[in-house]
């Protein structure tokens, strides 16, 4: 059986770049330990790209990409805040940092350790997460 679904809002710090996701009330997020996530404590709620809608602050994003340059790392210009992106493990779906959701739709978080050391066991026992 499937969850439901609701719709969560969320933006950067400053306000510039806003966006709908949706995902269960209670969200599955993934910790991430490569450098990056790390280091930002991001915090993934993985969905596929048909259940993401940006808002507004298109114009705002300036991107980032490194290593294999397939992730799209998006950051707002203004405050440097990276509210979602285009993640390698799900090029097709989009990762929106949990820390950047507003407050009142989030009933519980279960974290989940995706382990960047074994990059393609991780990405196997996570990849229906971005199918609708």
């Amino acid at each position: 059986m499937s969850e439901s679904l609701i719709t969560h809002r969320g933006g950067c710090h400053c306000g510039a770049v806003r966006f709908e996701v949706e995902a269960p009330a209670r969200l599955r997020v993934l910790d991430c330990n490569c450098s990056l996530c790390r280091m930002s404590a991001f915090q993934h709620v993985i969905v596929p790209a048909a259940r993401f809608r940006l808002l507004q602050g298109a114009a705002m994003l300036s991107e980032y990409r490194f290593n294999t340059g397939v992730a799209r790392h998006l950051f707002c210009q203004r405050c440097g805040v990276k509210s979602f992106y285009v993640p390698r493990s799900h090029p097709d779906g989009y990762s929106v940092n949990a820390r950047c959701l507003d407050a009142g739709t989030v009933t519980g978080i279960d974290m989940e350790l995706f382990d960047d050391t074994r990059r393609e066991q991780s990405t196997a026992a996570v990849a229906h997460l971005s199918r609708a």
